[in-house]
């Protein structure tokens, strides 16, 4: 196959046809939505490079993918919040962000054995775009080389770490990134998450206006690699709290730091001898309870912190306790 037939099967693949089918019968996906997001799932590799500065064509691509932005995406204002006559501008971190999971969490919402439609997670994802769960074939995942990893100068390994989940999104990243990612099992999907939680790697359910306004994704970052923590560091707010926040038993702490050093977000400190959690920059994920072998370290659940994403509460159904064994299907 030469480079034109190359092209030519890259816009007419089945994945392609499917996520511009989508996007037209979402009456709140635009066409810029519908580029913007063909741009993003096509070239994963250098929009990530660009956003995170570290390409080498970001001087040049940055400022055109900017005007492109301001030209082209007008982002749809959602019929609930105009109804509220909330006419707030549409932010970067509106569009683009990641809700905070603990491990049993993150690992239900691969395990989904059904379709399932959530239309509207207001409450859960705490911003005005993209915050639906639509899951078709849940069951289709796809393991991809992580873009911020691969952006980094000495990544964090391994980088197949990234879980696109659910049609049309895994399709389109097997069909038009074949050599950097694969399917995969739930069993293996889950095998991940165990893996990543014991390198002290933080679970994030990613949405995306772009990405027809929903889910798409799982993320295991590291704040040394991922553009979205970073990001969120520097001010720009496009993660949500899990709902819960890091409890120390001071009783049992007995100050070896191994906590603090594995938090993603800086908050632990030992003072005094014992692990003291800044309650404003936990963001609940849950990695500094499976790292303290002496259990001075639980969730719990903090309602200022926003409503966890957990698949069973959402569906109405009886939620899992945080902690919980994360190998049962739904």
């Amino acid at each position: 196959m030469d480079e034109k037939q190359k092209t030519s099967h890259l816009f007419s693949c089945p994945s392609t046809r499917k996520f511009i089918q989508e996007s037209r019968t979402n009456p709140q996906h635009s066409l810029g939505d519908l580029i913007h997001g063909y741009i993003y799932g096509r070239w994963t590799y250098t929009y990530i490079g660009v956003a995170k500065g570290s390409h080498p064509l970001t001087k040049i691509l940055g400022p055109l993918f900017n005007f492109f932005t301001f030209l082209f995406i007008k982002p749809k204002a959602d019929a609930h919040e105009t109804l509220k006559g909330n006419k707030e501008k549409i932010t970067f971190a509106d569009g683009y962000h990641g809700k905070v999971m603990p491990l049993d969490k993150a690992s239900k919402l691969v395990t989904i054995n059904q379709p399932l439609k959530l239309p509207d997670l207001e409450q859960v994802i705490p911003y005005k775009r993209a915050r639906a769960i639509i899951l078709e074939n849940p069951d289709h995942i796809a393991v991809l080389k992580c873009p911020c990893r691969a952006a980094s100068e000495n990544p964090c390994q391994p980088d197949d770490v990234c879980l696109i989940i659910g049609e049309p999104f895994a399709g389109f990243i097997i069909e038009h990134h074949p050599e950097k990612a694969r399917w995969i099992s739930q069993q293996e999907a889950v095998k991940i998450l165990k893996a990543e939680e014991e390198r002290g790697h933080v679970h994030h359910a990613f949405f995306k206006d772009a990405m027809l306004d929903r889910f798409y994704a799982i993320c295991n970052c590291c704040s040394c690699c991922c553009g979205a923590i970073n990001a969120h560091r520097n001010g720009t707010p496009m993660l949500a709290s899990s709902g819960y926040v890091s409890v120390v038993a001071i009783e049992s702490c007995i100050g070896c730091g191994i906590c603090s050093n594995f938090c993603q977000f800086a908050a632990i400190q030992i003072v005094e001898g014992v692990a003291t959690v800044n309650l404003e920059q936990c963001m609940g994920c849950g990695v500094c309870v499976s790292k303290c072998e002496h259990g001075a370290v639980s969730l719990r659940l903090e309602p200022a912190k926003g409503v966890p994403l957990d698949i069973c509460e959402v569906k109405g159904q009886q939620p899992v306790a945080a902690g919980q064994s994360p190998d049962a299907e739904l």
